[in-house]
This record gives C-alpha cells, sequence and structure tokens, in this order.
C-alpha cells in the first residue's frame, strides 16, 4: 500500500456528518464517515480515518491524522 501524505477527519455542518481527507501528494480523496455520531471521541474518529484510507488503497499513520471540530 501506499502511504498517504496525511490525513484530516472534519464535522460538515451541512451535511451534519464526518468527513476524511486523505492526500497523497497533491492527490485528495475525500470520504463521509456516516457511523460517527457528532460527538464522537478523537481515537474513534481517527481509526475510521486509517480504516477509510486503507479501504482506499493508503496507509495512515493515525499520529499524523488531524481532527478539526
Amino acid at each position: 500500500m501506499t502511504q498517504a501524505t496525511k490525513a484530516t477527519v472534519d464535522w460538515d455542518p451541512n451535511k451534519k456528518q464526518w468527513h476524511v481527507r486523505v492526500q497523497i501528494g497533491e492527490e485528495v480523496i475525500k470520504r463521509p464517515l456516516p457511523k460517527a455520531a457528532q460527538d464522537a471521541n478523537e481515537d474513534s474518529l481517527r481509526s475510521q480515518a486509517v480504516a477509510t484510507a486503507k479501504d482506499e488503497g493508503y496507509t495512515v499513520d493515525p499520529s499524523t491524522v488531524a481532527i478539526v471540530r
């Protein structure tokens, strides 16, 4: 698997759900996290971001996942 540059999880108030953005160089993949509650803890959001990246064929170091509330 290819190593992603970084990942960011942020809350979209319009859609009322979390989104993860996985950046691989200049490419950015954005996916929703529909099962995550608005008040989800950071560890849960990080693990879901890592799992989403893995589903897309990329690896992400959990310590590099940024949570934007």
